[in-house]
C-alpha cells in the first residue's frame, strides 16, 4: 500500500537535518561506468558462493579489475553463528574498515551509543591477498547483528515528528541516517577515507573490493557460504581513479541491494530530484544514486514493484497507447511525478531485495526503455526451483553447469530462457523472482503475470536400466539402415512414447554404434546433432532434460577421436588447449579438425579465435569445435577463400563470427550479442536464439536463423546483406540499414508441444521496425496484419510482389532444408494454404518508396 502524503512529507522533511553533514558533498558523478558484467541466482534452497566463481571470471571482459562485488540474502544462522531468530529480525550492519584504528572510533561514535548489539565478529579473510591477484588489499570487514535501543528510538520519534508510523518503519529510518552519517563522518567528508558501511539490511550482505568480483569470494572464503539469492558485478569503470572499494557495486537502500550495468546521461538530474527530498548521494556513482532512488520509491514511498518499475523505466510512444486507459491513467500521473528522476541512457539494474514485511526474498531484474544493455532470464522448476539474471546467458549456463555436476537435482540447461524488452506494455521489461516463506519461488513480469514453464510435464530425475536387452535390438536393426534421415525419422515416431531412461538407453547404444568405424561415428554425430538442432514432439518430457543427454553422448564421441599426431589415416582429428602448439598441416583438406575448447580461455592472445586462425593458415578446412562454456571471439577476423565450414556446440560467448569473411558457420544452439559483427561474406546458421545487434554492419553473407532475435539486428548493413528469421525481432531491426541488395524475412513462428509451427502474437513487437533505413527490404509473414504503420519509422508496408516471392523462394527451401520448416506450413493460415502475397507483407525505406514513384512516372 502507497505511503500517505502526509507520512512522505514527515519523513522526507525530517531529512533535513542530515543536510549540514553533507554540505561539502557534491552532486557531481566523477566516476563513469562501462558495459559491466551482472549476474543474479535465486534459488529454493539456499546454494554456496563458489557456484558464481567460473561464471564471474568468464566476464572478466565486462570488467577491469577495479572493482568487484558480491550481495547475498536468506543467509545461514548457523554459519554466522547466531540463532535464526537474530538473523531475521536484527538489522545485519557490515562495516568496511580502509583504517583497521578507525575501528573503535567508528564504534563509539556510531554504534554501541544507539545500537544494541547482539553478536559481532570479523569477517574471515585469506592471510594474502596478493596470493590471489589482488593489487589493493581489501577492508577489514566487521559485522554486527543489531536492533536500535528503546531510547534512542523513542527520541528519534520525537525530534524528527515520525508519528502515525509504525515502530519497524521508524526503526529502518534510523538505521538508514545513522549508517549516511557513518559514511559522511568517516568516508566522504575526509581526505583519507577510513571507513564505510557495507549493508545494514536484515538477512543479507555486500562485499566489494578493488578487483574482480570472484576475488570477493576468495578473500573473504565466502565460497561454501550459502545463501537463497546472489548477485555479483564485475565493473567497469570509465574514468575515474578507483583506488577504494566504495565505489565499486552493489549499492544499498536498507533491505535492497542494487548492481547495475551501464551509465546515466542525467546523473545530476537525479541527484538534483534526490536533493529536493533531502536525499545526498555520497560515493558519487550513477548506481548510488539509482540505488538511493529505488530506496525512495520502494520503502519511503511504499510503491508496489509495477509503480516504482514504471518510475524507473516508464512505458512510453507506442506501448503506452496499447495500455489500457486505467493504466494510462496510473502511469501518466507516475512519469509526471518522477520524470525527473528517472535514468536516462544505457542501463540494467539487478536488485536483491527482503522483503521482510511480506516475508519475501526477490531478485529483480528491470531493463531500460531502449534496451541498450544485455541481459537476459532464465527459470529451472524440479523439486528445486532456480531463477537467474545475467548479462549474458553463458554465465546463466555456467552457474547451471557446476550446480548440476554437484547436485544432480539441477540440471545444466535451464527450461526456459527469455529476453526483456524496456516499457513493454506486456511485461514492463521487468521480471521478478520471489521466494516466499515457505520457500517456493514463483516469477512474475512487472505486471503480475505469472511466467510458466509447459505443464503437464515430468522431470527427469534417476537413470533406471528397464528395457535395455529389447531396445538394443531395436537399435541395431535401424543403425543397418546406415541413413541419418531414415534414423532421424525412426526417431520422430518413438521418441514422443520412450521415457527418459530408454532414451538414455537409445544414445548409450548409438555411441557403442559409432566405434565400429567412421562411417558408424559420422553416422552417430549427424543423428545426435539433429537431435540438438531439430524441435518435435518429445511426450511429456523436458527438452531441458533431453539436451545435456544428447550433448553427453555427443561430446564422449568427440572425446574418443585420436589425438593428433597419434595417427594421420583418420578423417577426425582431436585437439584441446593442453595440445594445442602440436597442430601440424592436415594430409588433405577433407579431414576434420575436432577443437575441445573447455579449458581455452573466455578471451585473449592464446583463445580460440587465434587457434582457429593458425589451424586455418595451416590448411585446415573442416572443423568440429565442442565443449563452449563462454569462449568468445571465436572465428572473429577468419577470411576464408577455400571453402571452409565450422561446426559449433556448447555455450559459445559474445563475437562470434565478427569480421569473418568466407567461412560457413553452424551454430548447434543459441548465441549471444554481436554475433556476425561486420560479417563480410559467408552462411551462418544457428540452431536457437540470437542476442542483440546480430550482424551489425554486415556487407554480405546470408544467415539462417530457427528462434528469435533481442533487438537491433542488421543496423547499419549495407551490401548484400541477408537474414531468414523464423522467429521474432523485439525491436529496432535494421536502423540505418544500407543494404541495396540485401533483406531479411521474419517468420514469427514458434513450435507447439508436438513440433508444429504457430505464428507467433506478433513477428516484431517494438515500435522502431527499419527506422531510417536507405535501402532493403524486410518482408513480414503477417497474415494477421499485426504490424501497424505506428511501429514503422521512416519506412513503409507494402504488398509483396510475384518478383519479391522470387526472390526469397530460394532462401525459404533452404531454410526448410536447414530446419524442416516447409514452405507449406509457412502459407497455411486457419488450416488453408494462402498465397504468398496473403502472408507476407515487405517493409521498405519510404525514400526507396517515393524513387519508385518517380520512375513509373507517379
Amino acid at each position: 500500500m502507497v505511503r500517505s502524503s502526509d507520512q512522505i512529507e514527515k519523513i522526507i522533511s525530517s531529512k533535513k537535518n542530515m543536510k549540514t553533514n553533507s554540505s561539502m558533498i557534491k552532486n557531481e558523478a566523477i566516476e563513469a561506468e562501462g558495459g559491466c558484467g551482472v549476474i543474479g541466482v535465486a534459488s529454493t534452497i539456499p546454494i554456496k558462493g563458489k557456484y558464481l566463481f567460473q561464471s564471474l571470471i568468464q566476464m572478466h571482459n565486462r570488467g577491469n579489475g577495479k572493482g568487484g562485488g558480491i550481495a547475498a540474502v536468506g543467509l545461514s544462522h548457523k554459519q554466522l553463528g547466531v540463532t535464526l531468530k537474530i538473523l531475521e529480525n536484527s538489522y545485519l550492519l557490515l562495516v568496511a574498515y580502509l583504517d583497521p584504528n578507525s575501528r573503535k572510533q567508528v564504534e563509539k561514535e556510531y554504534i554501541y551509543p544507539y545500537l544494541d548489539v547482539k553478536a559481532v565478529r570479523r569477517i574471515d579473510t585469506i592471510k594474502d591477498y596478493k596470493k590471489i591477484g589482488l593489487e589493493v588489499k581489501p577492508p577489514d570487514v566487521w559485522s554486527y547483528f543489531v536492533s536500535v535501543k528503546k531510547d534512542s528510538l523513542n527520541n528519534f520519534k520525537k525530534i524528527n515528528g515520525l508519528d502515525n508510523i509504525n515502530r519497524e518503519q521508524i526503526e529502518d529510518e534510523f538505521i538508514y541516517r545513522n549508517s549516511y552519517m557513518l559514511n559522511t563522518r568517516f568516508y566522504a567528508s575526509l581526505g583519507e577515507k577510513k571507513a564505510f558501511v557495507l549493508s545494514h539490511g536484515k538477512n543479507m550482505l555486500v562485499l566489494k573490493i578493488v578487483g574482480y568480483a570472484e576475488q570477493v569470494l576468495q578473500y573473504y572464503k565466502l565460497e561454501d557460504f550459502e545463501a537463497h539469492i546472489w548477485i555479483g558485478h564485475q565493473r567497469y569503470p570509465t574514468k575515474g581513479k578507483i583506488w577504494h572499494p566504495g565505489g565499486s557495486h552493489p549499492f544499498i537502500g536498507l533491505n535492497d541491494i542494487l548492481i547495475h550495468n551501464g551509465d546515466f546521461a542525467n546523473y545530476y538530474s537525479i541527484a538534483e530530484y534526490l536533493k529536493q527530498r533531502n536525499i545526498y548521494p555520497l560515493f558519487l556513482t550513477d548506481t548510488e544514486v539509482a540505488a538511493l532512488y529505488w530506496d525512495l520509491l520502494t520503502r519511503i514511498y511504499q510503491y508496489p514493484l509495477e509503480y516504482a518499475i514504471e518510475a524507473i523505466a516508464p512505458t512510453t510512444e507506442r506501448d503506452f497507447t496499447m495500455l489500457s486507459e486505467t493504466k494510462k491513467k496510473i502511469y501518466k500521473a507516475i512519469q509526471m511525478t518522477h520524470i525527473h528522476g528517472s535514468p536516462d541512457g544505457p542501463w540494467f539494474f539487478i536488485v536483491a531485495r527482503n522483503n521482510v514485511s511480506e516475508k519475501q526474498l526477490q531478485l529483480i531484474g528491470i531493463t531500460d526503455t531502449s534496451m541498450l544493455r544485455p541481459q537476459v532470464f532464465a527459470l529451472q522448476e524440479r523439486d528445486i526451483k532456480i531463477g537467474l539474471i545475467a548479462s549474458e546467458k553463458q554465465a546463466i549456463d555456467t552457474v547451471l553447469f557446476y550446480l548440476s555436476k554437484d547436485d544432480k537435482r539441477f540440471s545444466p540447461m535451464a527450461d526456459r530462457y527469455w529476453y526483456s524488452r524496456g516499457g513493454s506494455y506486456t511485461n514492463g521489461g521487468a521480471f521478478i523472482f520471489t521466494i516466499d516463506k515457505s520457500k517456493n519461488l514463483d516469477c512474475t513480469d512487472k505486471l503480475g503475470k505469472k511466467v510458466n514453464i509447459v505443464d503437464n510435464k515430468k522431470h527427469y530425475c534417476n537413470r533406471g536400466t528397464n528395457n535395455l536387452k529389447n531396445l538394443f535390438v531395436i537399435d541395431e536393426k535401424i543403425f543397418r539402415i546406415n541413413r541419418t534421415k531414415k534414423i532421424f525419422e525412426y526417431l520422430l515416431k518413438n521418441i514422443k512414447n520412450w521415457d527418459i531412461d530408454s532414451i538414455i538407453l537409445f544414445v548409450d547404444s548409438l555411441k557403442k554404434y559409432a566405434v565400429n568405424g567412421i562411417i558408424e561415428k559420422t553416422l552417430a554425430i549427424e543423428v545426435l546433432t539433429n537431435l540438438i538442432d531439430r524441435r518435435y514432439y518429445i511426450g511429456k518430457k523436458y527438452r531441458s532434460d533431453l539436451i545435456p543427454i544428447y550433448e553427453e553422448k555427443l561430446y564422449e564421441i568427440f572425446d574418443s577421436f585420436p589425438k593428433l599426431g597419434v595417427s594421420l589415416n583418420n578423417k577426425y582429428f582431436k585437439i584441446d588447449y593442453f595440445r594445442r602448439n602440436k597442430l601440424f598441416k592436415p594430409l588433405n583438406s577433407n579431414q576434420i579438425l575436432v577443437i575441445d575448447v573447455f579449458d581455452f580461455k573466455a578471451e585473449g592472445n592464446d583463445g580460440t579465435c587465434q587457434f582457429l586462425q593458425r589451424a586455418y593458415d595451416l590448411g585446415w578446412r573442416n572443423f568440429i569445435a565442442y565443449n563452449f562454456r563462454g569462449q568468445r571471439n571465436f572465428g572473429a577476423g577468419l577470411i576464408a577463400r577455400e571453402k571452409v565450414k565450422i561446426d559449433v556446440y556448447g555455450r559459445v560467448g559474445d563475437c562470434l563470427a565478427a569480421f569473418a569473411d568466407g567461412p560457413e558457420f553452424h551454430i548447434h544452439g543459441s548465441v549471444q550479442d554481436s554475433v556476425a559483427y561486420c560479417f563480410r561474406f559467408g552462411k551462418i546458421v544457428i540452431y536457437g536464439d540470437v542476442g542483440k545487434t546480430f550482424e551489425y554492419g554486415a556487407k554480405g553473407g546470408v544467415a539462417f536463423i530457427l528462434g528469435d532475435l533481442v533487438d537491433r539486428p542488421l543496423i547499419n548493413s549495407v551490401g548484400s546483406a541477408t537474414a531468414i528469421i523464423n522467429g521474432s525481432c523485439k525491436d529496432y531491426l535494421g536502423e540505418s540499414c544500407m543494404a541495396a541488395s540485401g533483406f531479411t524475412v521474419i517468420n514469427g513462428i514458434k513450435f507447439s508441444k508436438n513440433g508444429k509451427i504457430l505464428s507467433q502474437e506478433t513477428p516484431y513487437h517494438g515500435g522502431n521496425l527499419f527506422p531510417l533505413a536507405a535501402a532493403g527490404a524486410v518482408y513480414l509473414r503477417d497474415p494477421f496484419k499485426t504490424v501497424g504503420e505506428d511501429q514503422l519509422n521512416g519506412s513503409k508496408i507494402n504488398s509483396i510482389s510475384n518478383n519479391d516471392w522470387k526472390i526469397i523462394l530460394p532462401l525459404l527451401r533452404e531454410n526448410e532444408r536447414l530446419f524442416g520448416i516447409k514452405i507449406k506450413d509457412l502459407l497455411t493460415v486457419n488450416k488453408k494454404v494462402r498465397k504468398p502475397e496473403y502472408v507476407y507483407r515487405k517493409v521498405v525505406p519510404l525514400e526507396v518508396l517515393a524513387l519508385t514513384k518517380y520512375d513509373r512516372g507517379i
